[in-house]
């Protein structure tokens, strides 16, 4: 008589007709299959979970599953704290002296803190100030903090205003310091961002300084309205 769980290709077309029953799979090829499944489950299970759910559900995952969680548990975590420095600002803040050591010195790892020193009264503080402010929502990432100069650096002289100053990680990068390094009252939020860029506080979308245009369109402008030299050799006849 011939073995109906044989792998023959008569046995198949009889399989197919319904004559013979379904072959019968191993009871070990069927405990493997079923532990295979049980496996992608646990995997789609904690893939799904926030990091608080891992740590409620921690107890039911098997030991073979312990060190593919973790790695997913230290990725979400990285995930988490990437998202929370993006997005961790986002506003210029307003800081006294006393808060100086911990809002800028010890502002954290892989912070940037861009910070302005100005007084009320002084027309290009007022004007950099709202250009921060722009800046801080453009660059959530970034800190971007006020103070009043003498509340932070007493006796700080006006004559140095409006004065920011660039640190990361608590050590200062570059400081401006003086209306003239600003341009004075024509200064475009897009110049600011531009010199904050090259100090490396924020990553800009320009692909080249603002004001370089404007210095084109100047000096073009000014070789326009002068004499060209058949017009000056004219003007001598």
């Amino acid at each position: 008589m011939q073995n109906p769980n044989e792998d023959t290709e008569w046995n198949d077309i009889l399989r197919k007709k319904g004559i013979l029953p379904p072959k019968e799979v191993p009871k070990e090829d069927e405990e493997e299959e079923e532990l295979a499944l049980q496996q992608q489950s646990v995997v789609k299970t904690y893939e799904s979970m926030t990091l608080d759910e891992l740590e409620e559900n921690e107890d039911e995952f098997g030991e073979e599953d312990e060190a593919a969680i973790e790695m997913y548990r230290q990725k979400r975590l990285a995930e988490w704290k990437a998202a929370q420095i993006k997005n961790a600002f986002g506003e210029l803040g307003e800081i006294s002296g006393q808060d100086y050591v911990k809002e800028v010195n010890k502002a954290g790892e892989g912070i940037w803190v861009v910070l302005h020193l100005y007084k009320q009264g002084i027309p290009l503080c007022t004007l950099i100030n709202q250009h921060l402010n722009t800046l801080a929502r453009k660059f959530p990432q970034t800190k971007f903090l006020k103070s009043i100069s003498t509340t932070c650096i007493p006796n700080y002289p006006d004559r140095n205003l409006p004065t920011i100053f660039v640190y990361f990680e608590g050590e200062m990068k570059a400081q401006f310091i003086g209306p003239l390094v600003f341009g004075g009252m024509n200064l475009k939020v897009e110049e600011l961002e531009w010199r904050l860029s090259e100090t490396g506080a924020v990553k800009t979308d320009l692909e080249e300084n603002p004001k370089k245009q404007i210095e084109d369109k100047l000096m073009s402008s000014i070789r326009s309205s002068l004499p060209t030299r058949e017009d000056s050799d004219s003007e001598d006849d």
